[in-house]
């Protein structure tokens, strides 16, 4: 059975985005603590992460290590940045049903 870990990233805050949300999930993979990770973009934050180049850069780097960078598709509508984030490497979906599917599995949740 795959170890699996989802971060749900809504902060605007650029300090706790890079020293936890960031710092955590990419080690997470990398380190090998999970067998798969999973970083859900939803909210506010993806307003942050189509604002900083070096955000996306971050996500690049999490996405070529393996981490799963997924976003809501609905904030991204609201927002008006569905392209730009599709553009960035996430994959856009309604994320509602992945993120209640996950809740009631059991399986660990961190959100931010």
């Amino acid at each position: 059975m795959k170890n699996e870990l989802m971060v749900v990233w809504t902060t605007d805050n650029k300090e706790t985005i890079h020293h936890m949300v960031f710092l955590y999930t990419l080690n997470a993979k990398l380190q090998g603590w999970f067998d798969e990770v999973t970083l859900l973009i939803w909210g506010a934050s993806q307003r942050t992460l189509i604002e900083d180049t070096e955000l996306q850069m971050k996500i690049k780097e999490m996405s070529d290590a393996g981490v799963n960078v997924k976003a809501c598709q609905k904030c991204s509508e609201d927002l008006g940045i569905k392209d730009t984030l599709q553009s960035c490497g996430v994959e856009v979906f309604y994320t509602g049903v992945l993120l209640s599917d996950w809740l009631k599995s059991g399986k660990p949740i961190i959100t931010i």
